[in-house]
């Protein structure tokens, strides 16, 4: 049964993953069909992984949303992806990873889940794996830097509730 703290945590967390595109897309965001980036909007689903993998998979479901209300179905099933990129990540956290090895390690499969989620959607695979995967490996890098900032000012022993 999951812990009130890890639930509070997810929750406001998810609400960030929400607010950041539905308020901040169009000043935080480039959006070059199919592909978009919104500056900071990993970090809520990054900062989840340190919480719980429950907390990880809400924040990717409503990172999903968000994207899916703004910019629609494709860039919704790619962020869509962000719950299974969360959730490894939150399993490399469970097993004693360091934050940044684990934004390291995942980086891959989050340029590559996003890549391959566009290929229904009738794009190439060159396409998908250049502009959709490398696109999302810089957007990754950029986000992991911020939330490593960002984890340096939060109580680490009190948003980890799994450890």
């Amino acid at each position: 049964m999951p812990k009130t703290r890890e639930v509070i945590y997810g929750a406001l967390l998810t609400a960030l993953a929400l607010l950041i595109p539905l308020a901040f897309g169009g000043y935080l965001g480039v959006f070059i069909p199919p592909f978009s980036a919104t500056l900071a909007s990993h970090v809520p689903l990054f900062l989840s992984m340190l919480v719980s993998p429950l907390a990880a998979f809400m924040v990717g479901a409503g990172s999903a949303l968000g994207f899916l209300i703004k910019l629609g179905p494709i860039v919704g099933a790619r962020a869509a992806t962000h719950i299974i990129v969360g959730l490894a990540g939150a399993l490399l956290i469970r097993r004693g990873t360091s934050l940044p090895a684990v934004l390291a390690a995942t980086a891959p499969l989050h340029g590559l889940s996003e890549a391959l989620v566009v290929l229904p959607f009738g794009f190439p695979l060159s396409f998908a794996l250049w502009v959709i995967g490398f696109g999302t490996l810089l957007h990754h890098t950029a986000d992991s830097l911020i939330t490593l900032a960002v984890a340096r000012l939060l109580p680490r022993r009190q948003l980890a509730t799994h450890r």
